[in-house]
């Protein structure tokens, strides 16, 4: 987790990882040098699971989900936001599915969506047409959220360093992912996803001029990773 000035519901997010059905073994949380009481409620956990990374400056959310993923130890690996509330069968319903799915290096959910006060919004996400894997139709339009998402620990291998021009650190992973793994795709809501004011990450587009840019950049970068990988040993 990257979290920043997330006071507001942090506190309701962590409450529902570590009552989770299938237990965490650890929760990397970077924070991203808030000026808020966020880390003092981290802290209030007292969990010995929970290991807190402060920045002394503000990084940005791509570098402080980078260095969450650098001191992760796990084998299964799940992206979270600060403000989500996650269904007490998450961690166990991926599990399952990469455990029938050997092959699969990385998964996406559904979710469903609430507003600031919990109150759901919609039923689902993704809509009648789910998840949608493949370069291309990701690359016009990417689906990968980083909150739905969990990757093998090999995963890490291709995705790390996640390069410092790429627009968002889930659309790095899955895409990357996509070159060197298997996808797959659990059509279950498993968390609820809240859209409220306060966002780091918002729902509203770029200028076509920035959005054309972030793909000319993810592509490149990627290309590049893919170069790396069949010329080096």
């Amino acid at each position: 987790m990257a979290s920043y000035n997330g006071s507001r519901f942090i506190r309701e997010q962590l409450r529902s990882i570590l009552e989770q059905s299938l237990p965490v073994d650890e929760i990397i949380i970077v924070d991203d040098a808030s000026s808020d009481c966020t880390t003092e409620i981290i802290r209030d956990f007292a969990d010995p699971r929970i290991i807190l990374i402060q920045n002394k400056i503000n990084l940005g959310v791509v570098a402080s989900f980078e260095k969450s993923l650098v001191h992760a130890t796990g084998d299964l690996i799940f992206l979270c936001d600060q403000d989500d509330v996650w269904r007490v069968d998450k961690v166990e319903t991926f599990y399952r599915f990469f455990m029938i799915h050997p092959k699969v290096t990385a998964a996406v959910s559904d979710a469903n969506v609430i507003d600031q006060n919990g109150d759901q919004i919609r039923h689902s996400w993704l809509g009648p047409s789910g998840f949608r894997s493949g370069l291309i139709p990701n690359l016009i339009k990417n689906r990968y959220t980083g909150c739905a998402m969990a990757f093998r620990r090999s995963a890490l291998e291709y995705c790390l360093p996640i390069p410092p021009r790429v627009p968002m650190h889930d659309a790095w992973i899955g895409m990357a992912n996509q070159l060197f793994g298997d996808v797959g795709y659990i059509a279950d809501p498993l968390f609820s996803y809240r859209r409220h004011g306060n966002n780091v990450v918002t729902g509203d587009h770029a200028p076509l001029k920035q959005m054309a840019a972030w793909r000319f950049h993810l592509s490149f970068e990627l290309y590049r990773r893919f170069l790396k990988a069949i010329l080096l040993p």
